[in-house]
This record gives C-alpha cells, sequence and structure tokens, in this order.
C-alpha cells in the first residue's frame, strides 16, 4: 500500500493511527464486517494463495496466521466474512496493567490499520492456577474483548483452548471466566494423546469418543455451548512402526509417560493433501478404526521401515460435526485451511470438495 495517502485519527486510548488509503477497489470493503451468522465456520490461513479456493459459500471467519495480504481482506470482506489477527504475547509481560494496555493498544492500531475484524489470541503457555499470569491472562481477554469492541465496531475476539478443560500441557486457564469474557472459545481438538498413548502404541489425531466427551466437560463447567467452535484436524501423523503386530497395532520405540508434544521424535505431522497423495498406494490403502473413529494407513519407507499414518477424513469429520448440533455448540473450524489439495486435478478437487461440504452436514 505504499505511496497512497493516510488519514490519522487519535484514539479514545490516546495513540494516534494513520490508516492507509483502503486498497479494496470498493472502499466499502475495508469497513468492519459487523453482522454474524448463525453458525460459525472458523478458518485459519496460514501460506500462500489458497485462500481463493476456500468454500467461501461457508466461510464466517478467517485468522490470518500469515503475512498480511490486503487482497484477501478485500476478499473475505466482499464474502461477508471476518479477518482477524493473530495475538500471542509472553504472560510474564503483560502481568503488568500498563504492558498489558499497551499491548492491547498495539494490536488494534495495526487492526485498524490493515482494516481488521478482531484478534485470535493463541496464547498455549503453561500457566498454574492463581500465579500473577493465571490472572494476567484473564485480564488480557477482559481488556482485550473490551478495546476491540468498543474501538473496532462489530469485531471479534476468540480465544484458543486445548480439547479438554483439564490443565492440558499445564493450560490451567480460567476456562470459564474466559468464555465469558471473549466472544468464544475456539477448541482445539486435535494433538490429543491416543488412547493406548500409555501403551506406546500409535493412534488418531483425535479419538472421537475423546473429543465429544472434552466438549461435555467444557459445558459442565457452565460454558454456554454457544460460546465453543469445534476445531477438527485438517492433517494426520505418521508413525515408525518398531512393531506391528497381528492386530495392526503400531508398537512405538518410545512415548511419554504423560500428555506431550507430537513433535516427539515418534511421528511427523502430515497435511491432507500429502496423505491423499499417498494412501492409495500404501500397503493397506484406507483402513477404518470403529473404535476411535478414524482412518490409518500402513505404508513400507526406503529403509523398509513400515510406518502407520492416522487421520481425520470426511468420515470422521462427519461424525464431529454432527455433535456441533447435537451440543449446541457455536461452528467448526480447522487447522488449518490450507493443507487441502486444491489444485485443478479432479481427483483432488473432489476430495477437497468433500472436505469443505463435512463441515456442515
Amino acid at each position: 500500500m505504499g505511496g497512497m495517502g493516510a488519514v490519522c485519527l487519535i484514539l479514545v486510548i490516546g495513540a494516534a493511527v494513520c490508516l492507509a488509503a483502503c486498497p479494496c477497489s470498493d472502499p466499502a470493503l475495508c469497513d468492519p464486517i459487523q453482522h454474524s451468522r448463525d453458525s460459525e465456520v472458523y478458518v485459519f490461513h496460514v501460506r500462500g494463495k489458497n485462500w481463493k479456493r476456500y468454500d467461501w459459500s461457508k466461510v464466517t471467519t478467517v485468522a490470518l496466521f500469515a503475512p498480511y495480504d490486503p487482497e484477501l481482506m478485500c476478499f473475505a470482506h466482499s464474502k461477508g466474512a471476518r479477518f482477524v489477527l493473530q495475538g500471542d504475547v509472553p504472560l510474564k509481560e503483560i502481568v503488568d496493567p500498563k504492558q498489558r494496555s499497551a499491548w492491547i493498544a498495539g494490536m488494534v492500531n495495526l487492526a485498524k490499520t490493515q482494516y481488521m475484524d478482531g484478534i485470535n489470541l493463541d496464547i498455549e503457555q503453561s500457566v498454574l492456577p492463581h500465579t500473577p499470569e493465571y490472572y494476567a491472562l484473564t485480564d488480557l481477554v477482559n481488556e482485550t474483548t473490551e478495546t476491540f469492541h468498543r474501538e473496532i465496531p462489530g469485531s471479534q475476539v476468540t480465544f484458543d483452548v486445548a480439547w479438554n478443560p483439564n490443565c492440558v500441557a499445564m493450560r490451567c486457564y480460567n476456562y470459564s471466566a474466559i468464555a465469558e469474557l471473549s466472544d468464544f472459545l475456539f477448541v482445539m481438538s486435535y494433538d490429543e494423546p491416543p488412547p493406548s498413548w500409555n501403551k506406546c502404541i500409535a493412534g488418531a489425531n483425535a479419538a472421537f469418543n475423546q473429543t465429544i466427551t472434552g466438549y461435555q466437560q467444557f459445558i459442565k463447567m457452565g460454558i454456554d455451548p454457544k460460546k465453543l467452535v469445534m476445531g477438527v484436524p485438517w492433517y494426520g501423523y505418521d508413525y515408525v512402526c518398531l512393531n506391528l503386530t497381528k492386530g495392526n497395532q503400531c508398537e512405538l520405540g518410545k512415548c511419554p509417560f504423560q500428555w506431550a508434544s507430537y513433535s516427539d521424535a515418534v511421528s511427523n505431522q502430515v497435511g491432507y493433501k500429502t496423505i491423499m497423495n499417498q494412501v492409495n498406494s500404501s500397503l493397506t490403502g484406507r483402513l477404518w478404526d470403529d473404535v476411535q473413529k478414524a482412518a490409518l494407513f500402513n505404508y513400507k519407507d526406503t529403509e523398509g521401515k513400515i510406518h502407520q499414518v492416522w487421520y481425520d477424513d470426511p468420515e470422521s469429520i462427519t461424525l464431529k460435526a454432527t455433535y456441533v448440533k447435537k451440543l449446541g455448540l457455536r461452528g467448526i473450524g480447522m487447522w488449518h485451511g490450507d493443507l487441502l489439495d486444491y489444485s485443478d486435478d479432479p481427483v483432488a478437487q473432489e476430495q477437497t470438495k468433500a472436505m469443505w461440504k463435512v463441515l456442515t452436514p
């Protein structure tokens, strides 16, 4: 947007904001989205220009986890979809109220200069109960929501949480308060420990019963189901099997004693596009685990090692999406929108269309 004229505003919080001229062909597309739809389909955009081929008949919010693209902002607004910032800050830095206010002011200013519609708070830091960081996090959500709503009419403030409220990865947050103080929680129902993880056996990224139990626990805490958006994975995990049993269990070389990140050496994260390119030439083709309600297949690498890949596909996502309505949740979303194959290949087009379609059965 270099070379364009600028308009400077003095905000209520006392900071000057210089807005570059609207980059859209229609200046009205720089106005904040103020209406809300009955159901959310929340999309994280991470890279490239894949967004041009999203199913925009479904998308309600795009969270930007990539460099700012004014073309995407204009396009999202033309489809009536919100376009929001990513927000992350070390919690130790916002325990002080002045530093917290300064961070929030900076985020609001950035959103305004980029004609954006809010912020997705993706903190994901360990916090112990009743510590200064615990209270500061709740205050951060409260003050961020209050400031954004005041400064950008119709704006949206959301907060990402793990798949259940039970201190996953030591994220012991005040979940009920954060849900109340934000517009809604995006529940990251993925990277869950497989049901047989304690036996060092590979399993689903987001086993069905475990996933649904997480939502029931949030609701049991008193959180309004309309404050919860279900996140589903458009990726899976590739495990190297130390041994493959006759029952097709992939025994791993090592496993953690408790919940741990899947960045552990026993597995690699793989996107749906990669999985679809691999499954038909695998040793087994697509298999289905009816206990975990997830898809999987086995293949052999160039070194002769057996791998087992677990992933979500239209069948497993349909089962979860059905529970969005059954539990009365606000909607669904995915990590992330760029993991499908958006090429012109006819087979890929059908696979991609199916993944978008099952979000709203």
